[in-house]
Order: structure tokens, then C-alpha cells, then sequence
């Protein structure tokens, strides 16, 4: 493996947002073999609201023009420093507008989002007050709550896509079995 160095400033690997960068070999699905940068960093978190009756809450999308829909947990990335339940809560609230009473740590796993390969940690958010949603700018975010029989059902039909989601969900529904 090459490392590509001159990609990544020396500050940002300091402070520990980047940790490497390297090139990988990646079979393409016609057989042909390319070059892919591969990206680690600390990690992020994943949360699942989970209200008293067990339907999770999920954060819906809408990006502006496109008007892309996804469907996805609270996610972020760990910020310089940032202890991982520390940015959970922060997720939490900032894209739902939730606090919870408890957040259970239900383990971490790799997970590769686009090029990229990073631990994420989920939760399992439990005792939830509501507060206000606040997006980004060009998007709008709608909260819905799904059992997690359907859940596990979109994933397995394919609806559900993000990786970081897709994950938490089959976690979450492990750990309530």
C-alpha cells in the first residue's frame, strides 16, 4: 500500500481528525482492478431514539432542489477531542431536537460510507423529550417512527441504503430480541 501523504496536512493528522490515508487495490464489478483512497479517522456515532412503546424514531431528509429523501439515524463524527457518548448527545439533539434520560452503548463495528473506513459506535436512546428540530440549510428534516420488525424489513428490501443506519438498526434490533 502507497501513502499519499502529501493529500493530508500535517495539522489535521495532529490533531487526530485524519489518522491515514492510503491507496487500497478494489475490484470493480466488471472485473477491471482500481486504485481507491482509503480515509481513517476516529469514528463517529449513530443513535436510535427509541420511544416507551419501542418504535424508533427516524430522521427523514428532504434536500433542496433535488428533493432527495433519505431515511437515516442521528449520525456525526467525533470532533477533535469529543468523547463518543458526548457526540452522541450532540447528534441527538441537533438532528432531532431530542434529549434521552439514557443511552445505551450497544458496541462499535467498522463500517466503509463511501471511500471511507471509520469505527462508529451506536446507541440506543431511551426516555426521549422533545424539542425542535433545527436543518441544515436546503434541507428539512421530518421524524417518523417506525416499529423495528419494518425496519429491519426495509433494510432487507433494500430501502434503506447508509451503511451507518443499516447497521444500527440490525444492532438495535439484535439487542431487543
Amino acid at each position: 500500500m502507497e501513502l499519499i501523504e502529501k493529500q493530508v496536512s500535517s495539522e489535521l493528522k495532529y490533531k487526530g481528525v485524519i489518522v491515514d490515508v492510503y491507496l487500497d487495490k478494489a475490484e470493480l464489478c466488471d472485473g477491471k482492478i482500481a486504485n481507491r483512497e482509503v480515509v481513517k479517522h476516529p469514528g463517529g456515532v449513530t443513535v436510535l431514539p427509541v420511544d416507551s412503546d419501542g418504535m424508533c424514531y427516524m430522521v427523514r431528509q428532504y434536500r433542496y432542489p433535488a428533493g432527495k429523501t433519505l431515511l437515516e439515524t442521528p449520525a456525526g463524527k467525533l470532533e477533535y477531542g469529543e468523547e463518543h457518548l458526548s457526540c452522541a448527545v450532540r447528534e441527538l439533539s441537533e438532528e432531532t431536537g431530542f434529549s434521552a434520560d439514557e443511552l445505551i452503548d450497544l458496541g462499535c463495528c467498522y463500517t466503509s460510507p463511501g471511500f471511507s473506513t471509520e469505527i462508529i459506535h451506536v446507541y440506543l436512546a431511551r426516555g426521549l423529550h422533545a424539542g425542535k428540530c433545527h436543518p441544515d440549510e436546503g434541507e428539512f428534516l421530518n421524524v417518523e417512527k417506525y416499529s423495528f420488525d419494518t425496519l429491519t424489513q426495509m433494510v432487507a428490501d433494500g430501502e434503506i441504503e447508509d451503511a451507518k443506519t443499516v447497521i444500527a438498526i440490525l444492532k438495535a434490533a439484535k439487542y431487543l430480541r
